[in-house]
């Protein structure tokens, strides 16, 4: 029975990385109600899981997908409906063998056997097998990130006193008070924003960190922008618009004229910035940098862009596959120029990691700032590390100072200064 409790817990995890509601308490009711049903009927397994896995009908969809896609086989469909099964959930998973003389082995199928082995392997070590069937799960992710709060107001039951409309209803009435009105600050998605590394020395995990843009694409709709970056800079969200994930990837393979060739993020990054980011595709946005961070450019440009993108995004996320190798240091120019500005410094290079990226986007590792990586260099004076600009994380003005010694002149402002403002109303 543990082989068969294996495997509906890898599949609880993969539906939740998909964005299912499947908490332990609902994975405890599945395996409490398989006690009562055939566990080798694929009709009983589908609908035990449907019966306790799904918190409402916007889950069924998704379970369909995760479903066909972990046990490599269609939904089943029963004529007749399933049988009503008394669940009593338990305090804990049970792990033990329930003695029932089963063999453990026709417990698992084949491809659901292999999930959790492929779940931590390198991608750039797959077989084409397991690529495709890493590929199929990739597809099934969901990143997209929590919702932002705007400046905008809406009536709501409860917050803030509304004077506004509680004047109107009392006028509305004959001047008879009466419910006092609220309003509470709307929210809007939260934008992501990726840059994908496709150099030659990221082509083994390239498809795979684009396919992940694609998964994120397709679950943050229009709040997600993808841009790949190597020799230059090419945005790729309208390729990856496609349903299907494979037609996405050729769309992708089309639209990128720096295929495996040479990297320069300084100057693809200051481009980003250039174009994009004043303009709001970065400010206030999750921004995602997948990269191994082997720079052809100027290290020092690469460390002062990111210390701009660092004061305008919400936070700022750097996939390196390489981490995952025992060992690993980030000793490159680009890594240590740009570790100091980054808040979650991950692998990306297996599903598992890929997993770990979304839970990252979507705020399930730690809300707001804060999750730095654990090595950095020491915090300067300002408040900024490994040289930050002095208006540091924040955006934080310097000392003040007379009139006509400040930085934009007398009255004025510098562009520095204004950045950090901007920075401040996006959060």
């Amino acid at each position: 029975m543990r082989d068969a409790t294996e495997t509906i817990v890898g599949f609880a995890r993969t539906l939740r990385a998909a964005g299912g509601a499947a908490g332990p308490d609902r994975v405890q009711a599945m395996l409490a109600a398989l006690d009562h049903l055939d566990v080798l009927d694929p009709a009983g397994v589908y609908w035990a899981g449907r019966l306790t896995l799904c918190a409402g009908p916007d889950d069924l969809a998704r379970y369909d997908r995760v479903f066909a896609a972990y046990f490599s086989g269609a939904v089943p469909r029963p004529g007749r409906r399933p049988p009503r099964v008394a669940v009593r959930r338990t305090a804990a998973v049970p792990t033990g063998d329930d003695g029932a003389g089963r063999p453990a082995e026709d417990l698992r199928p084949a491809t659901a056997s292999g999930v959790e082995v492929l779940r931590d392997r390198d991608v750039a070590r797959l077989g084409p097998a397991e690529r495709a069937e890493v590929d199929r799960l990739i597809a099934l992710l969901s990143a997209a990130a929590e919702p932002r709060r705007s400046r905008r107001f809406a009536p709501a039951p409860a917050g803030r006193p509304d004077p506004g409309r509680t004047v109107r209803e009392t006028l509305r009435r004959g001047g008879e008070i009466s419910l006092l009105r609220h309003r509470a600050h709307r929210t809007r998605p939260r934008r992501v924003v990726l840059l994908i590394d496709v150099s030659g020395s990221m082509s083994p995990y390239a498809d795979a960190l684009l396919r992940f843009a694609h998964a994120a694409a397709r679950s943050g709709g229009r709040a997600v922008e993808v841009f790949s970056a190597g020799t230059r800079l090419t945005r790729l969200t309208r390729e990856l618009r496609h349903r299907d994930p494979d037609a996405a990837m050729a769309a992708v393979s089309a639209a990128i004229p720096d295929w495996s060739g040479g990297t320069r993020l300084g100057e693809e990054l200051k481009e980003f910035l250039d174009r994009f980011g004043q303009r709001g595709l970065a400010r206030g946005a999750v921004v995602v940098i997948a990269s191994d961070g082997w720079e052809r450019g100027d290290a020092g440009l690469l460390g002062a862009q990111m210390a701009r993108l660092h004061r305008l995004a919400h936070r700022v996320v750097w996939a390196n596959p390489h981490k995952a190798r025992p060992g690993y240091e980030p000793l490159t120019a680009g890594m240590a120029a740009a570790l100091p500005h980054v808040d979650d410094f991950t692998s990306g290079h297996s599903l598992g990691a890929l997993e770990e990226l979304a839970r990252i986007i979507t705020g399930a590792r730690g809300k707001g700032k804060g999750a730095r990586p654990a090595a950095q260099p020491p915090r300067s004076r300002f408040g900024g590390r490994g040289g930050s600009s002095p208006l540091g994380k924040e955006g934080a003005r310097p000392a003040a100072q007379p009139p006509h010694v400040r930085s934009g002149g007398r009255g004025g402002s510098s562009p520095l200064e204004k950045e950090g403002r901007h920075a401040r109303r996006a959060r």
